[in-house]
């Protein structure tokens, strides 16, 4: 999947890895380092020596990323990402080139970019899904976890199993930063299902009170509560009678509850579930299901 965008000699090089291959970090005239298995190694060639990024491969990346047209890509260039077909996401470190209030109107003079490979997991929300969906009933839910314990593909692989539902639920898809479905053209380049409409691009904000407002959703998924906003726009979604799936970063919900933006998330008890994933045994670790009161429903 990651092979339409890369230069040839790196390409060949990083193939015997892509199966278990999750990102690649080029900088320029600097060693690159893949992740895989949730550990981080150095590119080497056969003769142990370290393979480093040119700034014509970082060129060739971006210009193969954008399809030949960076200009097509600038909105998300300015937010400092690219989402590639494949659902491929290069993020991009480089010299913000600001407008008169101070905000970026495009990065230039690319200094590294941070490739990450979208894995699809089916059914890898198996074991949740019995907690919070059923044919008659979706339950409020917050995913919580640290960085790249999973909650992004756990998150998919729901929105796909409710379109798989008997009773068919309308869902919308908030994906500010083209993760979850990874529009590219219009298309989603990821498994998101059938009756799943996607937002991408917007503020969650917007997109949760523009979405509401235009396309009527039984259910709203999110991903990566960050601001005040973004909870806000939750509580006022469950408020509307939309019920609402999303993801925040912590360890635990314990860590929600001192964090002031969110605490209210857990003691208003606006989300009747709550899961927690870890890395502890593997990506996608379930360390615990809770409910509204904080009662441990699976472990």
């Amino acid at each position: 999947m990651v092979d339409g965008i890369l230069p040839q000699r790196l390409k060949n090089l990083i193939e015997p890895f892509s199966e278990r291959l999750e990102e690649i970090r080029l900088r320029r005239n600097a060693p690159v380092i893949l992740r895989l298995g949730g550990k981080n190694i150095y590119l080497k060639y056969g003769s142990g020596e370290k393979v480093f990024a040119s700034g014509q491969d970082i060129d060739e990346v971006l210009r193969r990323a954008t399809e030949n047209s960076l200009y097509a890509f600038n909105s998300q260039i300015k937010q400092g990402f690219i989402t590639a077909r494949g659902g491929i996401r290069v993020g991009i470190a480089g010299e913000s080139v600001n407008s008169d209030n101070f905000m970026p109107t495009t990065i230039k003079n690319v200094t590294s970019l941070h490739i990450r490979i979208p894995h699809e997991v089916i059914d890898c929300s198996k074991n949740v899904f019995k907690f919070i969906a059923s044919e008659n009933e979706i339950k409020n839910t917050l995913i919580i976890s640290p960085p790249g314990a999973g909650k992004t593909t756990l998150i998919r692989d729901i929105a796909r199993k409710i379109s798989e539902l008997k009773n068919i639920y309308n869902c919308l898809m908030v994906d500010e930063r083209f993760e979850l479905a990874s529009c590219v053209g219009g298309e989603t380049m990821l498994d998101v299902g059938a009756n799943t409409d996607v937002i991408s691009g917007a503020s969650k904000k917007y997109a949760f009170s523009f979405g509401i407002r235009s396309l009527k959703p039984d259910v709203i998924l999110t991903d990566e509560l960050m601001t005040k906003d973004d909870a806000d726009a939750c509580i006022n979604a469950m408020r509307s009678g939309v019920k609402v799936i999303a993801s925040i970063h912590a360890k635990n919900h314990l860590e929600i509850i001192d964090k002031q933006d969110f605490s209210n998330l857990i003691k208003g008890k606006f989300f009747e579930r709550i899961v927690v994933l870890s890395n502890k045994n593997g990506v996608g670790s379930v360390d615990g299901i809770f409910d509204e009161n904080l009662k441990c429903l699976y472990f």
